[in-house]
């Protein structure tokens, strides 16, 4: 039986790595490297750095990849979703047909954490219900950029007694700002929400040498947060940005 290990990497410190996938990377004898492109080479040397550190014996391969790129001009945002999801699923099937032998372990290395808005479980599902050959997965968890963020800013997530709500920028609504991460915001989506009483804890490429951090009232950082968002996704051509929002409480006299 072919395996493959899903390893959570962290969210850009290779000290993020646990002890639990420092073994996992040294079951896997094949490392699949998806490169998403010239603007991203940094996100590959990042994984084979990881490779080269914390793997003990030598004779592993890479496979590196290119990634299928999701078709952002399609009018509905789910049927792009699935569009990319099924070529990454024919993807993945070539990769485990063609680069696996029977009883051979492979990983993908992914970023943060894989149960944290990562596509690599659904498309695995999606690689079974297609006919692949039989194969077994593991899921090795990472630290995600939310725990990440709230570390290095030092605050908690949540207040005492209260729920968090983790969610992407096209779906931050007003009627939920009290302890909100947001994730996959393009577009700023915290604009919307200057006048709402509310603090931001904003930060991107988090754990890595380019990592920026700003902290302090909407109203007040809200621009500096997308003028210095947008000269790093200029510098860079990409960018990985995760914030918390907390409604401020009113102070009784």
């Amino acid at each position: 039986m072919k395996t493959l290990l899903l390893i959570g990497i962290g969210a850009g410190d290779p000290e993020h790595l646990t002890v639990q996938a420092i073994n996992a990377l040294n079951r896997a004898s094949v490392f699949f490297v998806l490169d998403k492109g010239q603007t991203t080479d940094d996100l590959v040397r990042l994984r084979l750095e990881i490779c080269e550190r914390y793997i003990r014996e030598p004779g592993y391969r890479v496979v590196q990849v290119s990634d299928p790129q999701r078709d952002s001009t399609t009018l509905s945002y789910i049927q792009g979703v699935e569009d990319w999801h099924e070529q990454r699923a024919d993807l993945f099937t070539r990769l485990i047909e063609h680069e696996m032998a029977d009883g051979e372990c492979a990983a993908f290395l992914l970023w943060g954490e894989p149960g944290l808005y990562d596509s690599t479980l659904r498309i695995l599902e999606r690689v079974r219900a297609n006919g692949c050959s039989p194969f077994d997965y593991e899921v090795i968890p990472g630290i995600s950029s939310v725990q990440a963020l709230a570390a290095r800013h030092r605050v908690p997530l949540n207040g005492i007694g209260q729920p968090i709500r983790i969610t992407t920028g096209r779906r931050l609504v007003a009627d939920d700002l009290d302890n909100v991460v947001v994730m996959l915001d393009a577009h700023c989506a915290f604009q919307a929400f200057v006048q709402e009483n509310l603090d931001i804890y904003w930060g991107a490429y988090i754990g890595t040498a380019d990592e920026l951090l700003i902290a302090g009232k909407l109203e007040d950082v809200c621009e500096q947060i997308k003028q210095v968002r947008e000269a790093a996704r200029q510098r860079k051509g990409w960018i990985m940005d995760t914030y918390l929002l907390r409604r401020r409480e009113e102070k009784s006299h």
